[in-house]
């Protein structure tokens, strides 16, 4: 396996689901932004059905978003519950001019880095988190990693993605598994679209750093 690309790659979207009492769209279809735009402001006015269908749909998501920036399953519900109880109290402030999810990751990812810094240091990260390495070395990245087990990966990202900052590893994350491009990240962090290419290109740079120099039995052409 070898670490991801830098190069971009299209958005992916969910299959559709179903909602409460008829058909809905799922979190990653083409009608999702304007219906959950419109169960927010039925939640803004007081309908808790709305709100909890909001819930419903978006806590899969969130939690798997937070896991993989935590590392910790504990940690991540209870920044999802918290996230949820943020929006409750703050739906009167969400702007329909950006999709729901934007807001909600917005929310997510700030209570989360509040969470890591907390810490008092930098925590290790579920291996699965984390897909720097896939497939076999190219001859784009001679110098990549050789090709890793899956029983490897795990020991190798445990100590590797602690190399990253909270808001390297939120952009990370953000771009590489919720599949978000720099666009939309910039939103969800209230920043410049160059900034996140700067934290997403220095976190690759850092994890690849530090899998040569932890893990240098995984470097291909190394010197021996």
């Amino acid at each position: 396996m070898r670490l991801v690309s830098s190069a971009a790659r299209p958005d992916s979207s969910e299959p559709p689901a179903e909602g409460p009492g008829s058909r809905v769209a799922s979190p990653g279809s083409p009608g999702a932004p304007a219906e959950e735009r419109a169960l927010a402001r039925r939640a803004a006015r007081g309908d808790a059905e709305a709100f909890a269908e909001l819930v419903a749909r978006r806590t899969p998501g969130v939690l798997s978003f937070l896991r993989r920036l935590l590392g910790d399953a504990e940690d991540a519900r209870d920044v999802a519950q918290l996230t949820f109880v943020r929006v409750w109290e703050n739906l009167e402030r969400y702007d329909p001019a950006y999709a729901f999810s934007t807001w909600l990751f917005r929310i997510a990812g700030n209570l989360a880095i509040d969470a890591l810094r907390a810490r008092g240091t930098r925590q290790r990260t579920e291996a699965e988190s984390f897909r720097l390495v896939k497939g076999a070395r190219t001859s784009a990245e001679p110098d990549g990693p050789a090709l890793l087990a899956e029983s490897e990966v795990r020991r190798v990202f445990e100590s590797c993605a602690s190399a990253l900052s909270a808001k390297q590893r939120l952009v990370f994350v953000l771009r590489e598994f919720e599949d978000k491009d720099s666009h939309e990240i910039a939103q969800i962090l209230g920043c410049r679209e160059s900034t996140v290419r700067n934290h997403l290109f220095q976190a690759r740079r850092l994890l690849r750093v530090e899998i040569r120099k932890r893990f240098p039995e995984f470097v291909a052409g190394r010197q021996r």
